[in-house]
């Protein structure tokens, strides 16, 4: 795994042992950076299953100003700090071992606001419509907010959830993305207005 672009391109990413987490593979992040950046001005991140920090890093790479990284795993949140002292980006980010929901209360407590969202839970769980609707609901978002959820692709969320409307699906052999945007009260035009679906085939061994 590598950043593929931005400030600290090309530098490596370590992985977290084992077989409890699924990095993104470059693949996939360079396709999904196609679709929501490719680069940033500003803003928070917040990658809430961080695993490597893969995706938080790379957004700080393109752009943006600061992250937030979760994790309930301790292995994961000390190779995401190894990440990100080897990309140098360690000055613009915070990290917190938590789950999710506890996490996201303490960052509405704290008053923080993200631009920009990843979602990366275990495929078991099919929690990303509700947190999604938690961070709304605890003020977590800014109004034009990006969330991207990436899971298992034989399942399926609803192309509409509370105030955010998917605007780009992909699929990548087992693994999907959907890109939703929070509607705000202006119309953002940054990822465009319709809905658009498309698939891959998967990586080759």
């Amino acid at each position: 795994m590598r950043v593929i672009s931005g400030t600290a391109k090309g530098r490596s990413l370590k992985a977290v042992p084992g077989m409890g987490t699924r990095p993104t593979t470059d693949k996939v992040k360079e396709a999904l950076f196609s679709i929501i950046g490719p680069y940033f001005d500003g803003g928070e991140v917040l990658d809430l299953f961080a695993g490597t920090g893969g995706l938080g890093i790379e957004a700080l790479s393109r752009g943006m100003e600061r992250a937030v990284f979760i994790d309930a795993d301790r292995t994961s949140l000390e190779v995401v700090r190894h990440n990100l002292q080897a990309t140098r980006l360690e000055d613009r980010a915070e990290v917190y071992r938590n789950d999710a929901e506890r996490a996201l209360k303490a960052l509405s407590k704290r008053e923080r606001q993200f631009r920009l969202v990843f979602l990366d839970p275990p495929y078991r769980m099919k929690s990303i419509g509700r947190l999604m609707l938690t961070m709304d609901e605890l003020g977590l978002l800014e109004p034009d907010a990006t969330v991207v959820a990436e899971y298992e692709s034989g399942y399926a969320y609803e192309a509409e959830i509370g105030p955010f409307r998917e605007i780009r699906k992909a699929v990548y052999g087992e693994t999907a993305v959907s890109v939703y945007r929070r509607q705000g009260n202006e119309p953002d035009q940054r990822l465009g207005n319709e809905r658009t679906e498309e698939s891959h085939e998967a990586d080759q061994a």
